[in-house]
């Protein structure tokens, strides 16, 4: 796992038909459209303006380190040239993403939904967008060795995939849910391992098991208990596909706090993106990108390589630790004076701001010193660090600690 948890943070990518109803991925379940009606997407998709090279240009410059892809999603459209059905896209648009990606270092993953709302020979279920329609009978065997079949495709056409991100199980859940027993989980990680002996895989399969776990959408206020990695994947506005009419996006304080807060639990952030149906990602999505690639520019080493720190924070501040260096992530600015509980009697040789590696002054209180007498009453062992008036002009002000 040590390239996994140096990363910290990854490009997560949702990019298939639905980008061209823009109105959400799972726009096919949410409105109930027939075969015939989503057929209009397919005939209509035509990313004349797709440039990976540009997408994986973005990546880098926001500081992400890898990048999972939508190789399929629920609909069942696939991104790559299948030898198993005719519900891809005209020409292979894979191959080249994965290429750019490992051309300027980023490790690679493919998402692969276990769901297939096009494939004839899969059951009909809570989430299937004719679910009260009678569909007849369906054999789920010929289903799940086709899907087997596409996995053995994936990983045995595009070189090295690092991470396999399976979506998902939900047997227990009702009208005709699924898991492991249908996708014939264990089976299929044996698949994987078999063909892709260093590969990671994620904790959708229903078996209780994986080697990060994904929470979605959601901070888990702990992180997650244990020693399991994890993998919080966010979206920039609530939707991972493309959706033209969100207003609802994340501004980049937000995304950046969300980055650190994950980190400081011991967490990866996984950020998605949903190209548009040209093939582009758009200005609002790119202007945040950059936004978070100008704050990692200065303060990527309190983030790469970084983790949860054993010393407890003050108020609306975090720690992010990577060796000797403890990193405090100023969520909001204090008056004058930010207190280290736990970090006094010469814990610390120095401190400076990450940004310009300015130093922050270490302040002894002195009982005697009469503008010290409303500091009086600290713990011992803490150390008091003295701040300018004025906040730093960054996203989210970072102070370096060199532990002794």
């Amino acid at each position: 796992m040590s390239w996994f948890t140096e990363a910290r943070f990854g490009l997560f990518i949702h990019w298939g038909i639905y980008a061209a109803a823009a109105r959400h991925e799972w726009v096919r379940s949410y409105e109930r459209l027939t075969e015939e009606q989503y057929r209009r997407y397919f005939d209509h998709f035509d990313p004349d303006l797709y440039d990976p090279a540009a997408w994986a240009d973005e990546a880098v410059g926001a500081g992400m380190k890898y990048a999972v892809v939508t190789s399929k999603h629920h609909d069942g459209f696939c991104l790559w040239d299948s030898d198993l059905t005719g519900y891809k896209a005209r020409r292979d648009l894979l191959a080249p993403m994965l290429d750019a990606f490992r051309e300027r270092g980023l490790r690679t993953g493919l998402y692969y939904s276990l769901l297939d709302w096009h494939h004839p020979d899969f059951p009909n279920d809570l989430y299937h967008p004719q679910r009260d329609e009678d569909l007849g009978d369906r054999d789920i065997r010929k289903y799940t060795d086709y899907m087997h079949g596409q996995v053995r495709e994936l990983l045995t056409r595009y070189g090295d995939i690092d991470t396999m991100w399976f979506d998902f199980s939900y047997e227990g859940r009702g009208f005709g849910a699924k898991g492991p027993q249908e996708w014939r989980s264990e089976e299929l990680e044996r698949l994987v391992r078999e063909l892709r002996p260093g590969i990671l895989i994620n904790n959708r399969l229903g078996l209780g098991t994986g080697d990060f776990t994904t929470p979605e959408q959601v901070m888990p206020p702990g992180g997650v208990p244990g020693h399991t990695p994890w993998e919080s994947c966010q979206t920039l506005n609530g939707s991972w596909g493309y959706h033209r009419d969100n207003q609802d996006w994340k501004p980049v304080d937000l995304l950046v706090k969300m980055l650190v807060d994950t980190v400081s639990k011991g967490g990866n952030m996984l950020l998605n993106v949903g190209p548009n149906a040209r093939g582009e990602f758009e200005p609002r999505a790119v202007e945040r990108l950059r936004g978070i690639g100008r704050w990692m520019r200065l303060h990527g080493r309190s983030i790469h390589g970084a983790g949860a720190s054993a010393y407890k924070p003050p108020q609306d501040c975090r720690y992010t630790q990577r060796g000797d260096r403890l990193y405090l992530h100023l969520l909001s600015w204090p008056m004058k004076y930010v207190h280290l509980a736990g970090l006094g009697g010469g814990r610390v040789k120095y401190a400076q701001f990450l940004h310009d590696a300015s130093e922050v002054p270490m302040v002894t209180i002195d009982p005697k010193e009469p503008f010290h007498h409303y500091l009086r009453g600290l713990p011992e062992d803490t150390l008091t660090l003295q701040l300018p008036i004025t906040r730093p002009d960054v996203t989210l002000p970072v102070i370096e600690l060199f532990l002794a």
